[in-house]
């Protein structure tokens, strides 16, 4: 039986940790992955990563959905998964997420995985913060929700930019159960 994911993209920056959790997730045993990517997220992609990086992130999903579309399978909780992703997930969203605002299908599908008791992982993209972003993410976290900024695990002594996005993108995916053993490198009192 597969496993199903929702992966969600947001319009912040580092789209490029959402591309590579749905890599990751399109060479894991027995993963089918669901994509969201919202209007602003579709800027940001081809400005991060030029234009064909687009049709390349959705072809890399077992499903693609459209962010207007609120009647699709991922918007109802009898649709059965493991958890969902945003990645990265920006300020906007986040928000809309604390607050129950499900106006796109993003957070709606967000808002059904956090009532449903899933695991949601939010890669919250955003420097400094303030106030109230520091309430929405408290909000999020206490509906069950997990916050996980995209911070460098620097024990894994990474080499390049690549390293540290397939860290944070093999965590996230390790959050919903999805075996990335292979590309995630844990915590190790000796040396790597």
């Amino acid at each position: 039986m597969k496993q199903r994911i929702i992966v969600g993209v947001s319009g912040a920056s580092g789209a490029i940790i959402g591309r590579r959790v749905l890599e990751l997730a399109s060479v894991a045993a027995n993963v089918e992955s669901h994509l969201v990517i919202t209007p602003a997220a579709e800027r940001t992609i081809c400005l991060e990563q030029g234009n064909e990086a687009l049709q390349s992130a959705r072809a890399l999903a077992t499903v693609c959905h459209p962010c207007d579309d609120v009647s699709a399978a991922i918007a109802s909780g009898s649709f059965d998964c493991q958890g969902m992703i945003i990645a990265p997930c920006s300020m906007r969203t986040l928000s809309a997420i604390a607050y129950g605002l499900a106006d796109n299908l993003l957070t709606r599908a967000a808002d059904v995985t956090l009532k449903e008791r899933r695991r949601l992982v939010l890669i919250a993209r955003e420097a400094p913060l303030h106030s109230g972003h520091l309430e929405a993410m408290l909000k999020v976290t206490n509906l069950g929700g997990i916050i996980f900024p995209p911070v460098p695990a620097f024990y894994t002594r990474p080499q390049t930019i690549d390293d540290i996005v397939t860290q944070i993108a093999a965590r996230s995916l390790s959050f919903l159960g999805v075996d990335v053993e292979v590309s995630l490198k844990r915590w190790s009192q000796t040396p790597i």
